[in-house]
């Protein structure tokens, strides 16, 4: 795409009309793994998916009532457009998480009012891997024939966990293409057929006058195509992965007994892309350093937050000590048990070091 098909999209010569099928293409790709049309948009990444989602929906709505649902559990690329909004006058209700990290649909629906325009709840927790019961609280709004408009981040659960854009009911889902291993900087908003959110950039007119700019051409045929590749072994890798996720749990409870597993991934409301455990008595930034020595990279929190206290585990209100002493699994398509194998050994050997340490 940058040597070969680099026309932009929107010129009407050849070298224009190949790229923007090209573009086309990339956009099917997402498109039909969400089981939808054409109703997916370009977008520099999840954040500005999210941005647009929470933003475009609050603008559109405002006259017919200033409510917000919302959990304590979501990405910062929600959390903050939705504080932007309470700043300026909105009322929003923020959700608490359950003991495993959730948020349980009878919450939802206790905080669903007829003054509702706006719910966002992610689909799946990128710190704990919880998976939240979006098809039930969409069920919800449509059971008390609301004009709620629902957004889910979906940027953890897409090619990871099954669904579709219809057997979720939101109107609107962020994606995004690192999580899938596509290019970084470039994500989607998906929106209901029939729903016009307000456009996000003015200028050319470019993705159907919704978010102008010359399209990254490159870096959405790259996500159009690791959404081929990914859909080719869907199942297969979600069942290899959990597969993996188990088997370190296992290791964990065998040679570190004292840690804490805050997502056992054991159950069909938990990721198996995503294990978050803690080692109580120990900080995380010492852990990841002694794990980075042996060529481990994991985290304490969102890798967006910069190494900072993760507000999804004081959501949760767990003790301090689990808090500080917490780390972010992350497993993938390429992940092996016998890396899973070797972290465990490791870490063991990195706790035992430190217990000597602080002894």
């Amino acid at each position: 795409m940058m040597t070969r098909d680099y026309g932009n999209p929107s010129s009407s010569h050849t070298m224009g009309r190949q790229a923007k099928a090209a573009l086309d293409a990339a956009r099917q790709n997402i498109a039909a793994a969400l089981g939808t049309g054409a109703e997916v948009y370009f977008t520099s990444g999840g954040t500005e998916a999210d941005n647009w989602a929470v933003l475009g929906a609050a603008e559109l709505c405002s006259r017919q009532g200033r409510h917000i649902i919302t959990t304590q559990i979501e990405h910062d690329a929600v959390r903050k457009p939705v504080q932007h909004l309470e700043r300026k006058g909105w009322e929003v209700t923020c959700l608490s998480p359950d003991k495993t990290g959730g948020i349980t649909a009878e919450a939802f629906a206790a905080a669903l009012r007829e003054d509702t325009v706006l719910a966002s709840v992610m689909l799946v927790n990128n710190e704990t891997g919880a998976i939240n019961p979006i098809e039930e609280m969409t069920r919800e709004i449509k059971r008390r024939g609301l004009n709620t408009l629902f957004h889910t981040d979906a940027v953890q659960g897409f090619m990871k966990i099954p669904f579709t854009a219809k057997s979720l009911g939101a109107d609107m889902i962020s994606l995004s293409a690192h999580k899938i291993h596509g290019p970084k900087g470039i994500g989607a908003l998906y929106i209901k057929s029939g729903l016009r959110l307000p456009p996000f950039l003015l200028g050319g007119g470019q993705e159907r006058e919704m978010r102008s700019g010359t399209e990254a051409l490159p870096s959405a045929a790259g996500f159009g195509e690791a959404v081929r590749l990914a859909e080719n072994e869907r199942a297969e890798t979600s069942a290899r992965v959990r597969e993996i996720h188990a088997f370190a749990v296992s290791l964990l409870r065998e040679q570190l007994p004292g840690a804490v597993i805050l997502s056992s991934g054991d159950c069909l409301r938990q990721s198996p892309y995503i294990l978050s455990i803690s080692l109580p008595g120990y900080k995380s930034e010492v852990l990841m350093n002694s794990l980075e020595a042996e060529g481990i990279y994991v985290s304490k929190s969102s890798a967006c937050k910069k190494g900072a206290r993760s507000h999804v585990l004081d959501a949760m209100k767990l003790p301090n000590a689990v808090i500080d002493g917490a780390l972010r699994v992350s497993f993938s398509e390429f992940s092996t048990q016998e890396e899973a194998a070797y972290f465990v050994q490791k870490l063991s050997a990195a706790a035992q070091k430190l217990y000597k340490v602080l002894k």
